[in-house]
């Protein structure tokens, strides 16, 4: 992935520059996903057809109440704020929603509110979904937006890695979402990913193609580039990931050598625009337990989602497609053009922002105004 660390991941590189700190899938599905997999060709394009236009989108229905373990309240930000945030928080998300939802293999952490067409804003590491502060309250006033912590990170469960690391597999992160969209009343959505999520959008749209209507990629090349394009720049800029990819415990042992706080301030890339209370958000959610998620995924991102996308490295994702990514105060290169057309059959535009890793905090009115019009074509 490429950079999705920060200074490290996030500073530029050569030959050519790596502009992103992301830039860089289990082999089993369940039966529950296979089943889902299994709507019909005709009932599929009867909902293209239907639905092309997103403003034919329903607004969601609630919730499934068997599935909501628990909801907050206003005075939870007080009453157990090591476990809900803060008030000053939730105020970035007026309206939403923050709620653990239960997949069959994880509860997954969610904020959502507003209404209109379906919104999945999926974030990256070491972030949480509180990374839309910038843009997930203005998109609400046009979609109903879902923003949910990946498994192992925020406040997301700790999933047992499982065979071979299946548990931490994009495939299965993929599915959680799913199962949280189902849950929220939605079968096909827009989808957005930054960093990891990113990644795990990429999987989506290669196993589950008619969920996703429309996508966007920030600032991410795929991971089977990634890993067989690297040069000495790209591992200096993005150490991370070899390093969190290192067997249990060593990378989480170090890390949490240090504090929280500590670690975050220090890897460098944090953007002058993030709020304090958003960076103090981040150290409250960066604990042994989300270290230990983000190692799984690193791990997993260097054996069983090589794997996967090796395999599927000559399938192109067929869903409409917008890239963006941060040119890291250097001038633009072919990289993200080159690359991406070798990945996808409908890359409907792909734009440089002068930003950094972080394009939805850093260029947030730029990012909302490409999310609008192309969400909305």
């Amino acid at each position: 992935m490429t950079a999705e660390s920060e200074k490290a991941c996030h500073t530029a590189t050569t030959a050519p520059p790596r502009t992103n700190c992301e830039t860089g899938g289990d082999h089993n599905q369940s039966a529950s996903t296979t089943m889902r997999t299994t709507l019909s060709r005709r009932g599929l394009v009867q909902t293209i057809v239907a639905g092309a236009a997103a403003s034919a989108i329903a607004t969601p229905a609630p919730a499934q109440t068997a599935a909501i373990v628990t909801e907050a309240t206003a005075a939870d930000y007080a009453r157990d704020p090591t476990r809900w945030g803060s008030a000053e928080v939730a105020a970035l998300f007026p309206g939403f929603k923050h709620l653990d939802l239960r997949t069959k293999g994880a509860i997954i952490r969610v904020r959502h509110g507003g209404s209109g067409p379906p919104l999945l804003l999926l974030h990256g590491y070491p972030n949480s979904h509180v990374l839309w502060h910038a843009v997930a309250a203005r998109l609400a006033q046009r979609y109903h937006v879902v923003c949910p912590d990946l498994r192992g990170y925020g406040d997301s469960s700790l999933p047992e890695p499982g065979p071979n690391l299946s548990n931490y597999s994009h495939r299965v992160m993929a599915e959680d979402m799913i199962e949280v969209m189902e849950q929220l009343g939605h079968q096909r959505f827009f989808l957005a990913g930054h960093d990891r999520g990113a990644r795990v959008s990429h999987r989506m749209c290669l196993d589950h193609p008619e969920r996703v209507m429309k996508l966007v990629l920030l600032d991410m090349l795929p991971t089977y580039h990634v890993w067989t394009n690297t040069t000495r720049e790209w591992a200096l800029g993005t150490w991370h990931w070899a390093f969190l990819a290192q067997p249990e415990p060593f990378p989480q042992t170090m890390i949490d050598a240090v504090t929280p706080e500590w670690f975050l301030t220090n890897r460098g890339g944090i953007p002058r625009q993030r709020p304090k209370i958003v960076m103090d958000e981040f150290i409250r959610c960066f604990t042994p337990k989300t270290v230990s998620g983000a190692c799984r995924d690193y791990r997993a991102g260097a054996t069983i989602n090589f794997d996967m996308d090796a395999a599927d490295k000559d399938r192109k994702i067929a869903t409409p497609l917008l890239v963006l990514w941060g040119t890291r105060g250097s001038p633009p290169t072919d990289e993200y053009p080159t690359v991406w057309r070798k990945y996808a059959s409908s890359l409907v535009d792909i734009q440089p922002l002068p930003s950094g890793h972080y394009l939805q905090e850093e260029q947030p009115d730029r990012v909302y105004d490409y999310f609008i019009k192309f969400f909305t074509a």
